[in-house]
């Protein structure tokens, strides 16, 4: 359904620094840079499907409310550990790992960059306990 999809940054070496530590736990790698933009995808994929850039128009990032991309996780220790190292690299807690109400199995975290975009990663599935 989607291209690509894209958050700005004010400042990209701390926002390549925080998404190459926070979204490695989750196969995603940076394939892309340039002195604006930064591309990130998972082994296999053709293109990047996710960019962080300075804004075209040169005005100041600012982040969407309401916007947030999701992303899909192998594992819940991968959601884990996509929240930790976020935290670890200026992101900022909008939820912690977690089940959710949002389908039997549905374990999220959420958290926002330094710009104050907002991120999640979701696994959808059993969890280590039968009961989840």
């Amino acid at each position: 359904m989607f291209r690509y999809l894209t958050v700005g940054c004010t400042d990209l070496e701390r926002a390549v620094r925080f998404y190459d530590a926070t979204l490695a736990p989750l196969g995603i790698a940076r394939r892309s840079s340039s002195d604006r933009e930064a591309g990130y995808a998972r082994p296999g994929d053709d293109r990047c499907l996710f960019w962080v850039n300075l804004p075209f128009d040169g005005k100041p990032a600012t982040a969407g409310n309401g916007s947030m991309p999701a992303f899909n996780a192998e594992s819940r220790a991968a959601v884990d550990a996509f929240f930790h190292a976020g935290m670890a690299h200026g992101g900022s807690s909008e939820g912690a790992p977690g089940l959710r109400p949002y389908g039997a199995g549905f374990y999220a975290c959420y958290l926002r960059d330094p710009d104050g975009n907002k991120l999640s990663a979701v696994h959808e599935g059993p969890g280590p306990d039968p009961e989840d």
